[in-house]
């Protein structure tokens, strides 16, 4: 590959930057952001070998565009770039919800939605930004596609490559698959985190709170430093499936306020059991 298209180089455009340029898969990658300090940061850091706003001039001879900004952009990024796309350019994204990106794909590429393919890396951290970059984020890591009927296969062909360069292991799913697992693995999560920390810090005496927690409260909570923007826009893309997984854990939460209440011993033990069981072997499985 020639020339690679980047809109938002920040810790998940920029480590595929990083993982490519070692893996020598493309000989120039052009930056594209909404920030020209993020994209001198970029450049300064040799993420990216150049940066552009003008968008002509960057798509100028992509053979492949990857949007790494919060989905919310996703449709304008694509508006932007509908009247400079040529017939092989192929166009990809890192979002974390498929059904929104597909619809918004088919909606304003029309006939070159054939070259369009979601795509989802299941890798990240809290830190946000270029600087939070790292080459080997994606080693060993699940990258989901989601091509329709229309996708081209030498389409779907190239962005396994580039995520296979990457060290991913990629796979397969119809778009509303993956939302609906993702609500309930990864966004559900996230949500659950940011509104424990939020409930913590509206107390009156949250200092306090916050001064005798420890590991517990660090581990279940390391997910809400996570970039708010992005976890809005998520939250709001991915709304029905986010709330079924909501009422199927007040349901859970309301199980166990009666269990609680009702000072059942045996069934708290029971639901921790079957919960600490599911959880050492998904955790034992992730270790083979």
């Amino acid at each position: 590959m020639k020339k690679l298209v980047i809109f938002g180089v920040g810790l998940i455009g920029g480590s595929v930057a990083l993982a490519l340029k070692q893996a020598r898969f493309t000989s120039h990658i052009v930056g594209v952001g909404r920030t020209k300090s993020s994209l001198d940061e970029a450049l300064t850091l040799g993420v990216i070998d150049s940066a552009e706003t003008d968008i002509a001039k960057a798509l100028d001879g992509a053979d492949l565009i990857l949007i790494a900004a919060p989905v919310a952009q996703t449709t304008a990024i694509l508006q932007s770039i509908k009247p400079h796309l040529n017939k092989q350019t192929v166009i990809t994204d890192a979002g974390s919800t498929k059904g929104d990106v597909l619809a918004a794909a088919h909606t304003v590429l029309g006939a070159q939605f054939n070259r369009f393919v979601g795509g989802h890396p299941i890798a990240g951290a809290e830190k946000s930004g270029v600087s939070a970059a790292k080459v080997d984020l994606f080693i060993g890591k699940n990258v989901v596609l989601t091509p329709t009927t229309e996708t081209n296969m030498d389409a779907i062909a190239s962005v396994t490559q580039l995520w296979q360069a990457c060290g991913a292991i990629v796979s397969e799913m119809p778009a509303e698959n993956h939302d609906g697992i993702f609500a309930a693995v990864s966004h559900l999560p996230h949500l659950l985190a940011f509104a424990l920390v939020d409930d913590i810090a509206a107390r009156p005496n949250a200092a306090q709170l916050f001064s005798f927690a420890a590991s517990g409260f660090r581990d279940f909570t390391r997910i809400a430093g996570s970039h708010p923007e992005m976890w809005r826009d998520i939250s709001l893309a991915n709304r029905a499936a986010l709330l079924n997984e909501l009422s199927a854990y007040q349901l859970e939460l309301n199980q166990l306020k009666q269990l609680i209440e009702n000072e059942d011993g045996a069934g708290l033990q029971a639901l921790f059991e079957r919960a600490s069981v599911a959880r050492n072997n998904w955790a034992n499985s992730k270790t083979r």
